[in-house]
């Protein structure tokens, strides 16, 4: 029985194709490899690193203007303190210095200055006035006393009414038993006119002063007895107040 073999244009599925190792199996194909390799997959650059993103580029700018301004604040607080020791320093240099230069000699008290065009009060326009709250004390006492300054004149002038220059004097018979100029005070010039009137409190302890200043509480107390009382200008005798009698028991 002859059979008739008929052929196909192409290859049957069961066909053998020795190229590939089998039936009618068709050759696979590779898929191209993207350029860069691996590290182009992994999203990373050519040289291992990967990209960085506007988010982190702005906050590593925002970290380096934190780190400048701070190294900023910080050199600017040495220079305040630099200065401000420098200052100190000047500050006391000169004080010392104006020390030196101003130092006065307290061993002496300088006379005041008359102010130009006006002269010092005289016998011609103040006069003098004292009384005494008690006129009798104890012995160890003390007495109290009210000094006042009238200026009585046309012109204005100057007085010191300190107790070196408007002194309270205290005598017995010819003994001079207190004066309130042995011990200096600084001067204290009042400016007066016609009608002025300048009162101060003075105090006498009841004790005597020597030729030298001593503390009020070294001085020895007075014996029973009469005193006599006055304050007196020291540049113008002649302005002097009444006597006023206290009298020690």
């Amino acid at each position: 029985m002859v059979m008739v073999v008929q052929r196909r244009s192409g290859r049957s599925s069961g066909s053998f194709d020795g190229s590939h190792g089998g039936y009618g199996q068709r050759p696979r194909q590779e898929r191209p490899r993207r350029s860069g390799g691996a590290g182009s997959r992994n999203g990373r650059q050519s040289g291992g690193r990967r990209p960085i993103s506007k988010r982190q580029r702005a906050i590593y700018r925002r970290r380096r203007i934190v780190v400048g301004i701070a190294l900023l604040l910080v050199l600017a607080l040495i220079s305040f303190c630099v200065y401000s020791l420098w200052q100190g320093f000047s500050a006391v240099a000169r004080t010392v210095n104006h020390a030196n230069v101003y130092a006065l000699d307290r061993t002496s008290v300088p006379e005041p200055k008359a102010t130009s065009g006006v002269g010092q009060c005289d016998e011609s326009n103040v006069h003098l006035e004292l009384s005494a709250k008690a006129t009798t004390i104890p012995v160890g006492g003390s007495a109290q006393f009210t000094a006042t300054i009238v200026h009585d004149g046309t012109g204005s002038c100057l007085v010191d009414d300190s107790t070196s220059s408007l002194v309270m004097t205290v005598t017995s018979g010819n003994d001079v038993v207190y004066r309130s100029d042995v011990c200096e005070a600084d001067p204290h010039e009042l400016l007066m006119a016609q009608g002025d009137k300048r009162a101060d409190e003075r105090t006498w302890n009841a004790n005597r002063t020597g030729a030298k200043c001593v503390a009020d509480a070294q001085l020895s107390k007075v014996d029973r007895g009469s005193y006599a009382v006055t304050i007196a200008l020291k540049d113008h005798p002649k302005v002097v107040s009444d006597p006023v009698t206290i009298s020690v028991q």
